[in-house]
């Protein structure tokens, strides 16, 4: 009978992609690249995940519109920290293999299958995380209808699953704002799971915007060359993209950023 895990399918016909040869952006040298800021955030209707754009090798910046959230399915979204060659392979293998469980078995793969699948491909690039060269450490994100609620989940390089259940940030950037969304969950005028979506967008781009003030691994806004942060929102109607529009509207407004 044939196997209906895709992975599994890939590696009895000896067909198991292999680990890129080299990674082309990464920044940190220890861990493996995480130079990066990503970040996760349950509020009223759902999840909002975003990313910087900037992709960097050491201390040069290589590119500074690279996507860094992607989406899986209908419901499901991945954010990506470390090796970009590695997280976007793992990426594309997590997409085909949902859509192949949803082809062979006429069904969707639960949340538990897929966040276990996830779990398993990282796992695998275990031994180009340990040399340093290829380490990744994703954010998922998903809109749960059983629970009708946003979720989100971390992992570490060895694919260890925890979730998250208000927010969520990795990369280089993230502990210079983990304590701050900590500390206005905890003590804010109102926990961020409360908030509306026009608040929890510009506590974003505001948790962005000093990332990068202390990380040069972490992008900026640039309005002059219309760069932006990378923005999902997740909801029960789906997965969309905040547009630069609505951005840029939030940085003059609410942030009080002028051109440069």
């Amino acid at each position: 009978m044939e196997s209906c895990d895709f992975l599994s399918l890939l590696k009895e016909h000896g067909q198991m992609p292999a680990a890129p040869a080299a990674v082309e952006m990464h920044a940190d040298g220890v861990q493996g690249a995480e130079g990066t800021t990503i970040l996760a955030l349950r509020y009223g209707a759902g999840v909002l995940v975003a990313g910087d754009r900037r992709a960097t090798m050491g201390n040069v910046v290589v590119y500074d519109r690279a996507d860094k959230v992607l989406c899986i399915d209908d419901d499901a979204v991945m954010a990506l920290s470390g090796s970009p060659a590695i997280a976007g392979e793992i990426a594309r293998m997590l997409e085909v293999s949902f859509q192949h469980y949803r082809r062979s078995q006429l069904q969707e793969l639960s949340l538990d299958g897929k966040l276990r699948i996830l779990s398993r491909l990282l796992r695998e690039n275990l031994p180009m995380a340990v040399q340093g060269i290829g380490a990744v450490v994703p954010i998922f994100a998903a809109f749960d209808a059983v629970a009708a609620s946003g979720k989100i989940f971390f992992y570490d390089i060895l694919g260890a699953q925890f979730e998250s259940v208000d927010f969520c940030t990795t990369g280089s950037g993230s502990p210079i704002i983990r304590g701050a969304l900590y500390h206005l969950n905890r003590w804010g005028d109102q926990p961020l799971a409360s908030m509306d979506e026009r608040t929890s967008l510009t506590l974003i781009l505001k948790m962005l915007e000093t990332a990068a003030e202390y990380d040069t691994a972490t992008g900026g806004y640039k309005p002059s060359a219309r760069i932006y942060p990378q923005v999902m929102r997740i909801t029960a109607d789906g997965i969309d993209t905040v547009e630069e529009s609505e951005l840029e509207a939030l940085y003059r407004t609410a942030l009080g950023a002028v051109a440069d």
